[in-house]
């Protein structure tokens, strides 16, 4: 069975600056890394907020550009948000799966269900418009596969990353930090067959890796004014001959017929 070992390091990359449309993470990274007194091994996890990946892509939508539809005013009503949101809530979404005073939860046209297609105006702009928003990246783990091969070939390490959102849950109130994009990561590990402390073989078990890394890498980087969005996870290698394999985020998705939310 793989040992995860008993002790992971965590460490919030300080001062990092403010990213635009443009920016190589890697190479903004790689220096915040030298200024923070880091150089990254083989093994190590870089978890980014997706904020900065989203930003890198030059994923901001201006509300004062989009014209909300007839659905969308609709919808406006019911939830008590802004009308030209909503429309862009729908074009981000496969389906809208509730709706009620104050909340839109819709599914992602990448498969997560989440509170407004996972769009938010909190730490976007500088400037404090409420009008400037900013979407998901469209594949969150193929924008991990780029990133992964950028450090391998700007900085000669094989390190896994992982981007991060925060996501609320049925049945408990608040947020955490959930993973939307990883490679490199073995997402979910899939346990059954194995056994317990006593030899009973485990059914139903399958552990979200990756969400428990994204989880650790919130408490670090916040959910607020902290300016802490990337982590780097060190001494999660699991030691053993047959590692759980590296699977995407993705694969955290329930599909539909085993969703009992829906």
């Amino acid at each position: 069975m793989p040992d995860m070992g008993s002790q992971l390091t965590l460490q919030a990359l300080e001062n990092m600056p403010v990213i635009t449309p443009g920016d190589d993470l890697a190479v903004v990274i790689g220096k915040a890394l030298s200024a923070n007194g880091l150089t990254l091994q083989d093994g190590d996890i870089l978890v980014l907020a997706q904020k900065i990946v989203s930003k890198a892509a030059g994923l901001f939508v201006d509300l004062k550009t989009v014209e909300p539809g007839e659905k969308a005013r609709e919808l406006a009503q019911i939830t008590d948000k802004d009308p030209r949101l909503v429309e862009l809530i729908l074009g981000q979404s496969r389906s809208v799966i509730r709706q009620v005073p104050g909340v839109l939860i819709t599914e992602h046209n990448s498969g997560w269900i989440m509170a407004n297609a996972g769009i938010d105006a909190s730490n976007v702009s500088a400037q404090g418009d409420e009008d400037q928003v900013l979407l998901l990246p469209e594949d969150p783990d193929q924008a991990c596969r780029e990133l992964r091969d950028s450090f391998r070939d700007l900085h000669k390490v094989d390190i896994g990353v992982l981007i991060n959102d925060s996501f609320g849950r049925p049945w408990r109130h608040g947020t955490t930090g959930v993973a939307i994009g990883a490679d490199g990561i073995a997402c979910l590990w899939d346990r059954r067959g194995q056994v317990d402390l006593n030899g009973r073989a485990l059914k139903v078990s399958q552990q979200a890796l990756g969400d428990e890394l994204a989880a650790a890498a919130s408490l670090l980087q916040g959910q607020g004014d902290e300016g802490k969005p990337v982590v780097v996870i060190r001494g999660y290698t699991p030691k053993a001959s047959s590692p759980p394999p590296a699977r995407p985020a993705a694969d955290l998705i329930r599909a539909k017929d085993e969703d009992l939310f829906r």
